[in-house]
């Protein structure tokens, strides 16, 4: 666990640093969307915009969809504290998961005005929660405490069926999932000042920062760790209410420690499927997705919200919800596609400077200078691998009920974006809107040297 989030911190950091890049010299809320619109040839920028389009729209539809089920299976926990002889089905689940989905959707919808208070709350709640955690669970330790050596080199293996070396690698999915967003930071462009500055500094710096809290967040966890065969042994396989309750001692203690964790989740999911409508709203705009004149349009009476764009998210989940119904992995699945989607929407753009020399990017306020080819590089394989990485099942043997069906979902909406965009991307899709500040690609940097206050 410790050791995994360690090496993720480390390989994500150079894919970080590269968008950081990016993202000074283009400093726009379309993000890689845009990003590779302007940096591949222009024979080729409007298949590749669209293709990293759709990456990005499977992105964040599933990065929403496994927010919204991780929270649901989180209450599931939560009632197996006080009745652990309850076993929920799958479609007992799948009913939960759709009252979280459309709680989350509702809320972005008819509480869009003060979504600002609600994101403040969320803050605040989450870093008085992590330190409530952090207290308690190294004061309380009634499962008993681990030795530095078992908290910092146990590893066991034998529960997923892989070798050692593979095994771990496997389980990385839980670490890179932290960062599967970290270039929605772009998103921000319209709504801070001077973001040829403050953008790329918090795409390089979430990194180093995550790193610092999520060790000290893992640590009280290591080293009061219950005996995992009885986490595991847990019936419905949601160990987290009782891993709660055994380090706390009591059911009152356990259900306190998981009231933050739900409390965090359901805040999380309002704060993604918004987002996540927002990108849905403006890929449609540009005529990419089917029905797109259904998708584009706003409910003015509700303050501009895209109460279409939120419902054909809030469908996109439930649809792809229906894979729990067949596979136990389905989380993973959605985990899977999440990552797997916005890494490569994420790696595109930078592949496509390292294709053209790094040129458009030579004068980039926030420059890795000769260190660029090499960072670059890094990064673009290290998201092949984890591609290749993810997709695979997190046990083995595989059957069709542990199977990950990550790379079917990925498939699945490969074929259907191109078959829409040999239906109509052809015709009517023109790329994204061109901000009018690349009219003239010096701004960005005269904002940035400047530290201009009224551009």
């Amino acid at each position: 666990m410790l050791w995994g989030w360690v090496l993720i911190c480390i390989t994500t950091q150079p894919l970080a640093l590269s968008l950081a890049e990016i993202c000074s010299k283009y400093p726009t809320s379309a993000g890689a969307y845009y990003w590779c619109y302007r940096l591949t040839s222009p024979k080729h920028r409007l298949i590749s915009s669209w293709i990293n389009g759709w990456l990005t729209m499977v992105g964040v539809w599933t990065i929403s969809l496994s927010v919204t089920f991780g929270s649901a299976q989180i209450l599931v926990a939560g009632v197996g504290i006080y009745h652990p002889e309850w076993v929920p089905t799958a479609w007992q689940t799948y009913l939960v998961f759709m009252a979280v989905a459309v709680f989350a959707t509702l809320v972005g919808v008819f509480l869009n005005k003060h979504l600002p208070t609600i994101d403040i709350i969320c803050a605040c709640w989450t870093a008085l929660g992590v330190i409530i955690m952090m207290i308690c669970l190294s004061v309380k330790a009634a499962a008993g405490r681990h030795t530095a050596s078992f908290a910092f080199t146990h590893f066991d293996p034998s529960f997923s069926g892989w070798t050692p070396g593979w095994s771990f690698f496997v389980g990385l999915l839980p670490p890179a999932y932290t960062f599967a967003a970290i270039g929605m930071v772009a998103s921000m462009a319209e709504e801070v000042h001077n973001p040829a500055v403050q953008l790329p500094r918090a795409i390089s710096w979430s990194i180093p920062i995550s790193f610092v809290v999520g060790i000290i967040f893992l640590l009280p966890i290591l080293f009061t760790l219950p005996d995992i065969p009885t986490l595991l042994a847990v019936p419905g396989g949601q160990p987290l209410g009782v891993l709660f309750e055994l380090i706390m001692g009591s059911k009152g203690g356990g259900f306190t420690m998981w009231l933050i964790i739900f409390g965090i989740g359901i805040f999380c999911a309002i704060s993604i499927c918004c987002a996540a409508s927002r990108a849905t709203w403006s890929f449609a705009r540009d005529k990419a997705i089917p029905l797109h004149t259904v998708w584009a349009r706003v409910n003015h009476p509700l303050g501009d919200v895209p109460v279409n764009a939120n419902a054909l998210t809030l469908g996109v989940q439930l649809v792809l919800g229906l894979i729990f119904l067949g596979s136990t992995a389905a989380f993973n699945a959605f985990v899977g596609v999440a990552v797997i989607c916005l890494g490569a929407s994420y790696a595109m753009p930078v592949a496509a400077s390292l294709a053209n020399g790094r040129r458009d990017v030579a004068d980039a306020p926030f420059s890795l200078g000769r260190w660029g080819y090499a960072v670059n590089t890094f990064a673009v394989l290290w998201v092949i691998f984890s591609i290749v990485l993810f997709s695979m099942p997190a046990v083995i043997p595989v059957t069709r009920v542990s199977m990950n069906y990550a790379s079917v979902v990925f498939v699945g909406f490969a074929v259907l974006s191109a078959m829409w965009y040999l239906i109509s991307g052809k015709r009517n899709y023109h790329g994204p809107p061109v901000p009018a500040e690349d009219t003239d690609e010096t701004i960005a940097k005269i904002r940035y040297e400047t530290g201009d206050k009224d551009s």
